[in-house]
């Protein structure tokens, strides 16, 4: 890949000071609609983030070091549907309550297309959390360095870097231009496929935290003499993300900017795109990379000026994300199974046939727990009553299994999934369709990873008018469906 200059460390490195480069326009205002949809900043109890993660469940860890991370991710749902990414922090991280709420709020005050926006927090005694939209696909991380079925392309490798420079550009124009230890694993994917940039790295891990946790050799160099992070350090680690996105690999800058200087361009460049770009595009992309990575802090440029650099690249803007992607979306995305038919055309019947056949094989350890208490009288009336829910539900007596079931539940000695979703379906051939969901969710809280309970919330959000909740239940379901055949 050639520059067509006759030194390509001075063509990636100067930076004519003279030359002015147009401003971007802001893009703060774009997608308003999307942005309004979104619920004002709010505090969030303990109780309903332990309701929404299934007393955040190691099965419901998303963060990259899973429960041995010092600050864990959770995905959850609220009793609302909307899904969540919750991240709790290390029990000393943030000693004063009123400090973490200030911050947080601050950061909660920014709402925009271009990130995974924070919704709320908790500071309830020794907890601290953050509430924040969860992104369905995943991390750049993942897509880039760890992809499954196809790598990512060039077009949509420079519509990510378009999009984190349009979400710094945002954040720097709110006065929060600090954003601690941008790397790949802070941009994720939302539904449609779009890069988004996670707020949570808008706030330090701990009050006195680091803000860089990666390998010393991506860090400014600047903080490794000063320990602060400034502005400059932020576009210090855009370069290295750039970096990332041209080799597909996470390459030390220094050994990067090694091969620019010797022109071996070639060996920085990840091999499953040749042929996707041109020189022209490629020098490009390094000459910026490079202005990222300058020793000297004020020579990098500023997220207005990448936004300028980084449009005119843009290619196949009329080709959704999600297309470009190969990530499957809409009611067509993954193929529904039997079980996720009968949910989809609201055949009750067909469901009732599942859950009679497939019994209590899921209630793992309730059956111990019961048999252990039937020594006591009140837990043999308990037996009893479930013992005739079950019958009254193998006759389609939906009535009277309501009646039996409700009685075992508010005993409250014995927890069974299987109970909860047997509940939730006699609701929902009762027409009662907000008693169906509730019990669907506890059914989840219960067991976070059972397939059935995922099926009857997109049943009960159908019946309730609820298409679009319904939809990403029945994905949900399906993927929980899918990974269970495979390990059984």
């Amino acid at each position: 890949m050639g520059c067509g200059c006759s030194n390509l460390s001075a063509c990636c490195w100067s930076l004519d000071q003279n030359r002015s480069i147009p401003e971007a326009d802001n893009v703060e205002n774009e997608d308003k609609g999307e942005e309004d949809d979104l619920p004002a900043f709010r505090e969030y109890s303990i109780e309903t983030l332990q309701m929404a993660t299934s007393g955040f469940a190691m099965e419901n860890i998303v963060s990259e070091h899973g429960e041995k991370a010092p600050n864990v991710v959770y995905k959850g749902k609220l009793e609302n549907q909307r899904r969540i990414a919750v991240k709790r922090f290390n029990r000393s991280a943030w000693p004063d309550a009123r400090q973490f709420l200030e911050e947080a709020k601050a950061v909660g005050q920014l709402r925009n297309h271009r990130l995974a926006n924070l919704l709320g927090c908790c500071c309830e005694g020794d907890e601290r959390l953050l509430v924040a939209e969860f992104m369905l696909n995943e991390t750049l991380a993942k897509h880039l360095f760890h992809w499954e079925a196809q790598p990512m392309k060039w077009v949509m490798r420079l519509r990510v870097a378009l999009h984190l420079a349009e979400a710094l550009e945002y954040c720097t124009s709110k006065g929060r231009a600090l954003y601690h230890d941008l790397n790949a694993y802070r941009i994720v994917f939302d539904d449609e496929g779009n890069p988004r940039l996670s707020c949570f790295g808008l706030m330090k891990n701990s009050r006195d935290g680091k803000s860089y946790s990666t390998n010393l050799a991506f860090t400014p160099p600047e903080y490794l003499r000063t320990g602060r992070l400034t502005p400059e350090s932020v576009m210090y680690s855009f370069g290295t993300l750039l970096l990332d996105l041209l080799s597909g690999k996470h390459i030390p800058p220094s050994h990067a900017l090694d091969l620019i200087r010797d022109r071996n361009i070639q060996m920085l460049t990840d091999s499953c795109l040749e042929g996707q770009f041109s020189n022209d595009d490629g020098t490009e992309l390094v000459r910026l990379a490079s202005r990222c990575l300058h020793y000297e802090p004020r020579e990098r440029p500023n997220p207005k000026s990448l936004v300028t650099a980084l449009i005119p690249l843009q290619r196949d803007t009329e080709v959704p994300s999600h297309e470009l992607m190969g990530i499957l979306h809409g009611t067509d995305a993954v193929p529904l199974s039997p079980l996720g038919e009968a949910c989809l055309r609201m055949d009750l019947t067909a469901i009732h046939d599942v859950l009679e056949k497939l019994g209590y094989k899921d209630d793992e350890g309730a059956a111990t727990e019961l048999s252990f208490q039937m020594w006591t009288n009140q837990m043999q009336e308990t037996l009893t009553s479930k013992k005739k829910g079950d019958v009254a539900f193998r006759h389609k007596d939906f009535r009277a299994a309501l009646e039996c079931y409700t009685q075992f539940i508010d005993v409250g000695t014995g927890v069974s999934p299987t109970v909860y979703a047997r509940r939730s379906l006699s609701y929902l051939m009762s027409n009662m369709p907000q008693e169906a969901l509730n019990d669907a969710v506890q059914a989840q809280v219960i067991s976070p990873i059972w397939h059935i309970a995922s099926y009857l919330q997109a049943s009960a959000l159908l019946a309730l008018g609820k298409e679009d909740e319904a939809q990403a239940a029945l994905r949900e379901a399906t993927e929980l469906e899918n990974k269970k055949n495979a390990t059984s």
